[in-house]
């Protein structure tokens, strides 16, 4: 900028010089009019062109008395050079405020049209930003939906899976008591009947022996009845004492299949709700009948202890180990009492967790919450 400034001042200077001198000046206009563009084209402003022109003239108006009609030609002359000169400055002044006016015109017609489009584009970003937001909830809802659906579909194999364990264990069950029915009562009942047989053939026998035969036929009547008795009690017991209950099945079971088995419990457990007193009860019975039915073990055991809260039923043996958590996922269906004691624990709150070694037995601790609000009913 410097350097164009520089040039043009010493163009401006060697053409003012020469126009002062020259008596014709057919051609100065063209001259000044081109000093002007040049002036334009350096980026100068007319301010600089004035500056330019007053450093230029100072020499001219010296040579001249000042106040005589030779100094006020000088300066007539000068003043026509550099209005000249300014003309294509003017100019481009003037068709840039023309150009500054014509673009606060427009400014003026697009500022409502830009305050409209910036409206616009609000709700478009609020439009893209709900979309986005639904679009995230739609993905999560059939996350959600996906996983629910995993879920169903594994809870209805497990549903299937578990009523095909219900109605295998309600077969061994009725096995159970169709060899039990075998076995004690209708052995007893045969029995009955053949000394009711040799009575009536028996006339001929003394008073005494009719009457021995007679009271071992009731004896055996009245095994019967026990007998009934017994599986009524076992099947459900109309009210339950648990600690006397639990003490007659053991003896009972312990009796007929010739095993010994030691039980201890503490008093506390008739505070127990009902329904938690039979829990405790069945999974007594299945943990036991598990054990002498399939263990072959020698020593059998089972204790209920108290702990803060808790009480927990142990029972353990001496007998073969098995595979604890092939049992537990339900793929054999000889140990489907584990699962159904499981099942019985996990209705009241409780949990179940089994120890099975091969040379040391089995041992499954059972664990439910003792409450002191529970109390029988």
């Amino acid at each position: 900028m410097k350097n164009t400034h520089t040039g043009v001042s010493a163009r401006y200077l060697a053409a003012l010089q020469a126009h002062l001198r020259r008596k014709r000046h057919d051609d100065d206009g063209d001259r000044a009019q081109g000093l002007g563009r040049a002036a334009l084209a350096g980026g100068l402003e007319p301010r600089d062109l004035a500056l330019m022109h007053a450093q230029a003239a100072s020499d001219g108006f010296a040579r001249t008395p000042i106040g005589s009609s030779a100094h006020v030609g000088v300066i007539t002359r000068a003043g026509i050079f550099l209005s000249q000169a300014l003309i294509p400055l003017e100019a481009a002044q003037r068709a840039m405020r023309d150009a500054n006016g014509l673009l606060q015109q427009r400014n003026e017609t697009l500022r409502p049209h830009a305050a409209a489009l910036a409206k616009v584009n609000t709700r478009l970003e609020r439009e893209v930003t709900r979309r986005q937001t639904g679009e995230a909830v739609i993905r999560k809802d059939k996350a959600q939906y996906q996983r629910r659906h995993v879920e169903s579909q594994i809870m209805q194999r497990k549903l299937r899976q578990l009523t095909r364990q219900i109605i295998s264990a309600q077969e061994e069950e009725r096995k159970e008591i169709s060899r039990e029915l075998h076995d004690e009562v209708v052995q007893t009942l045969v029995g009955i009947n053949v000394q009711l047989s040799a009575q009536s053939q028996g006339a001929s026998l003394g008073l005494n022996t009719l009457k021995a035969k007679i009271a071992r036929t009731q004896r055996l009547v009245e095994n019967s009845v026990n007998e009934v008795h017994r599986f009524a009690r076992e099947l459900r017991p109309a009210a339950l004492d648990l600690i006397p209950a639990l003490h007659a099945y053991s003896k009972n079971l312990a009796a007929r299949k010739k095993h010994k088995i030691h039980l201890t419990a503490f008093g506390g457990l008739e505070a127990l709700g009902n329904a938690k007193r039979m829990v405790l009860f069945r999974v007594a019975q299945k943990s036991l009948t598990n054990v002498v039915g399939h263990a072959q073990a020698i020593q059998v055991g089972l204790s209920i202890s108290k702990i803060p809260g808790t009480i927990r039923m142990e029972s353990s043996d001496n007998g073969k180990a098995f595979h604890v958590d092939q049992v537990l996922l339900g793929r054999n269906h000889k140990r489907l009492g584990l699962i159904g004691m499981r099942e019985r624990i996990e209705m009241v709150g409780g949990n179940l967790v089994v120890a099975s070694q091969p040379g040391v037995g089995t041992t499954v601790w059972k664990e439910i919450t003792f409450d002191a609000e529970n109390t029988k009913t």
